[in-house]
């Protein structure tokens, strides 16, 4: 992991430390991820309830409110539970464009204590081939932080 995501994933426990509250910490990762990160557009949540993705805490433009599992990359990363990195959102099979200036996407699931999924954190850019290795290591470190600040 590089030092750019070894100093935000530290900000990041920071934020979270002392609060379990659902909202309150998905809200304050998006907007830390959001602009932390460079050439994104979008950084966000959404959350598994009652069998599909829906919404929750983000930075960017508005969204698509519901994603069933299995569909579009947060639904493929939440059924598969596995990190997607998509460089090219134009040939991903199912990609669902809720914001057309996205070009690539990481998705990393998000679990609760038992290990099961939860939901996903999602970020966009509006780059080609923004998100590699690095991101996702870092990303993926910054899900363990998010995962364990939450009761769910």
């Amino acid at each position: 992991m590089t030092d750019f995501y070894d100093e935000l994933n530290k900000k990041l426990s920071a934020l979270l430390e002392g609060e379990r509250h659902k909202i309150a910490n998905l809200a304050n990762a998006a907007a830390l991820l959001f602009h932390s990160l460079s050439e994104v557009n979008w950084a966000g949540f959404y959350t598994l309830e009652n069998g599909g993705l829906v919404l929750s805490c983000f930075q960017g433009n508005v969204a698509c409110v519901r994603i069933p599992l299995g569909r579009g990359v947060c639904g493929t990363a939440a059924a598969a539970d596995k990190t997607q990195v998509v460089r090219d959102v134009n040939e991903f099979a199912g990609h669902i464009a809720c914001d057309a200036a996205s070009q690539s996407e990481i998705v990393v699931p998000l679990h609760n204590v038992s290990g099961a999924v939860v939901g996903v954190l999602d970020i966009d850019s509006a780059k080609l081939a923004r998100f590699g290795e690095d991101d996702q290591q870092g990303l993926e470190a910054a899900a363990k932080i998010i995962e364990q600040s939450i009761d769910w």
